[in-house]
């Protein structure tokens, strides 16, 4: 029946075939003016955080294969330990995720101050969290829970006014056609119909986070059409530089030139400076592995996650932070006391991370800043032995300065010093992590701008 359905689903696409399948020159989606692209990231470039989940039947080994561990992050398993796809395939009969509760993980991540959700519709394995039409290679045709996992969560988001996002691979370890030179079959009648019921399925999406860009069978060429095609199903859809061929590595940013997709993609990593006039996000996992690993315990302190974010919003750029849930479907609890102790912080001091821009001044030894109109905002992480901030402005820009972590906003006194202001603090922190300093700038004021990029600095 599945064959059945995929036939009509391709008839329906009218999927180009030949030499139009490997089209190679982008259409004006390429080509969209920058106020038209300004507009369609706005939502976005707000956000600032969001939240990555990667879930799917590698819950299930859970980082171990015939009693044994294997080395790496829980969803490269199938590769790593070489398991053939008879063997892989087993393990959906144990994936029964009957404690997933989607209305707690959205509310979770909203409570976190998380704007947006990225979840994996289809890893490297092939496995799909939906029930799709294309393939019984599915949570409904494999699984004992037989529900489509996508739905649910998409109505969460609505309810709760957070964007869904997919996740969404390129290539595919369990189809035979996705290798080779059988590849463009694959991409014609198996990897775009997908993408079809994922974009046309589940109502506006935000963002398309495609992986798995660099084999060898994926040229620039095709992640131009592809983007085009996803484009032409939803205009308004955000899709990340993996679409195409531009990444350079885990760094994310693109090689010089112009290639498809409106953001970068550092992994694991944060720029250590910023990028001027680039949409960039960090993708990044609270332990060392993406998908669930039942013996990785190497977890990143609050203190280091909220500063990671301060860091990466200081530099302009948006923060993926990764959960990775267990094949009952439940978001381990040291992931989920982090993100309620981020949620903490974020409830006094988010407004200086949510639609902020780059630092005018680079990283001071004490923090990091971001900026509003009209408005400089001081990360503090180490609070100064004399309780007082050197800011480098000049004395007639500074009006005033607040705590935002006082109730009331008592203004801090402000006085000029050699060329700098100096703000004058409580003799404690009112946060150990990161306590937040505005200082609203005087009528005419205005921040130095970062450096505009040079002529040969991609985008992303």
């Amino acid at each position: 029946m599945k064959r059945l359905a995929a036939l009509a689903v391709l008839a329906a696409l009218a999927l180009p075939t030949g030499c139009a399948a490997q089209q190679t020159a982008p259409r004006n989606d390429l080509d969209e003016s920058p106020a038209d692209r300004d507009v369609r990231m706005a939502w976005w470039r707000e956000a600032r955080f969001g939240m990555f989940i990667h879930w799917g039947v590698y819950a299930v080994p859970a980082g171990f294969y015939q009693g044994e561990s294997v080395k790496g992050i829980g969803e490269w398993i199938m590769h790593k330990a070489k398991i053939p796809v008879p063997e892989y395939e087993k393990f959906a009969a144990r994936f029964n995720p009957v404690r997933y509760d989607p209305d707690a993980w959205v509310r979770l991540a909203k409570d976190a101050g998380m704007r947006y959700i990225v979840i994996t519709s289809k890893h490297h394995d092939g496995f799909c969290l939906w029930d799709s039409k294309v393939s019984d290679w599915d949570v409904v045709d494999r699984t004992p829970y037989a529900k489509d996992l996508l739905r649910p969560l998409a109505e969460a988001c609505r309810r709760h006014g957070l964007r869904l996002c997919f996740y969404h691979s390129i290539m595919d370890w369990h189809h035979p056609d996705a290798h080779g030179e059988r590849f463009p079959a694959y991409r014609d009648q198996y990897l775009k119909p997908q993408l079809n019921e994922l974009v046309t399925g589940y109502g506006p999406l935000g963002v398309l986070w495609f992986d798995g860009e660099w084999i060898n069978e994926w040229t620039a060429g095709q992640g131009a059409d592809l983007y085009n095609y996803v484009r032409a199903l939803q205009p308004d859809i955000i899709i990340n530089n993996r679409v195409g061929k531009g990444r350079k590595g885990m760094e994310g940013t693109n090689k010089p030139g112009r290639h498809a997709g409106d953001f970068g993609t550092p992994e694991q990593r944060i720029p250590p400076t910023g990028l001027p006039g680039v949409d960039w996000e960090t993708c990044m996992t609270m332990n060392r592995t993406w998908g669930y690993r039942s013996d990785d315990d190497n977890w990143k302190s609050t203190e280091t996650l909220v500063r990671n974010l301060v860091d990466i919003a200081s530099k302009g750029g948006n923060y993926l932070l990764n959960v990775g849930p267990t094949a009952e479907g439940l978001i381990p609890e040291t992931s989920v006391q982090r993100l309620r102790e981020i949620g903490n912080w974020m409830r006094t001091n988010g407004e200086a991370v949510y639609g902020t821009d780059a630092s005018p001044f680079g990283a001071p030894d004490w923090g990091r800043y971001t900026r509003k109109p009209g408005r400089l905002y001081a990360h503090v992480f180490a609070w100064p032995d004399d309780a007082r901030l050197r800011v480098p402005l000049p004395a007639s820009a500074a009006a005033k300065a607040c705590l935002l972590a006082d109730p009331q906003r008592k203004a801090l006194r402000v006085e000029p010093a050699e060329g700098t202001v100096v703000i004058h603090l409580p003799a404690q922190a009112p946060d150990p992590v990161a306590s937040v300093v505005a200082i609203d700038l005087a009528e005419g004021a205005s921040l130095p701008r970062p450096p505009e990029p040079e002529k040969d600095q991609p985008n992303p």
